[in-house]
């Protein structure tokens, strides 16, 4: 039995290109155990029912409320979940690479929800942090056939109690997968002539009506007011606009989400 810290490590040279031979070299392991940790492959009953004790649903685990809903966010905003086999899934978080903060923070969160290992894929322009498990579909239940804004997208009520005990995370979340916080730049005509101002707003958008939904709920929960508006961006899809431009509203936003970093 290896400690957390090889198998994290191994998902960390991974995730810097190294081969799998190179990575079992240096860390003294073998090839074969690295690939069982990074595709869950088989392992004894007795390892399996360890690793299933940590799903709230399948087991007796408890998730970290504000983790849980922070990564709940980022997953209804840029992230799915697919198959690989024998039952085990993978969660997918798609972040950009302006904003590498984000997606340390994204792995960081993956292992504080569920106890595994999560390692980044490189695409073009973007970077998918990924994490393996049998029970990704027990936490996130909004998984489905198709595009989130094809299919209805209503949390469980203890998904949604979650929400309501930790909203800032949620709200957070969300602003960190769709959302972005920007400076607006107005002009004003006066007798002087043209005046512009300069003052810092929150945009979330989303082509789910339900997503939107979600976040405004959250906002009214805090307090904190917003506007929301349709734009049309593809044929017959929606953008669902949400925005927080009142000089509290913002201040009381960037207490706990703030600029991308």
């Amino acid at each position: 039995m290896y400690s957390r810290d090889i198998v994290e490590e191994t998902f960390r040279l991974k995730a810097l290109g190294l081969t799998d031979r190179a990575i079992a070299e240096q860390c003294g392991v073998s090839v074969q155990a690295l690939r069982h940790w990074r595709y869950g492959t088989r392992r004894s009953p007795q390892t399996e029912a360890d690793r299933t004790a940590y799903c709230p649903v399948c087991g007796t685990g408890a998730l970290d409320p504000a983790a849980y809903v922070y990564l709940l966010g980022l997953y209804l905003g840029g992230g799915y979940i697919g198959r690989i086999r024998n039952g085990v899934d993978y969660l997918s978080i798609a972040c950009c690479d302006t904003w590498p903060g984000l997606i340390e923070e994204c792995a960081r969160t993956i292992s504080t929800v569920f106890p595994v290992g999560a390692f980044q894929v490189r695409r073009q322009g973007c970077t998918e942090v990924k994490g393996t498990s049998k029970h990704w579909r027990c936490i996130f239940p909004q998984n489905g056939k198709g595009m989130k804004h094809s299919r209805p997208i209503i949390l469980e009520p203890w998904q949604q109690e979650a929400v309501d005990e930790c909203p800032e995370p949620f709200i957070r979340g969300l602003i960190h997968s769709d959302g972005c916080r920007v400076s607006n730049r107005v002009r004003k005509k006066t007798d002087g002539g043209w005046k512009y101002y300069e003052y810092p707003r929150y945009f979330f958008s989303n082509t789910s009506q339900d997503i939107s939904n979600l976040l405004v709920h959250a906002l009214d929960r805090l307090g904190i007011s917003w506007r929301r508006r349709v734009e049309v961006k593809l044929p017959n899809r929606d953008a669902f606009i949400v925005s927080v431009s009142k000089r509290a509203a913002v201040a009381r936003m960037d207490e706990f989400v703030g600029p991308k970093y």
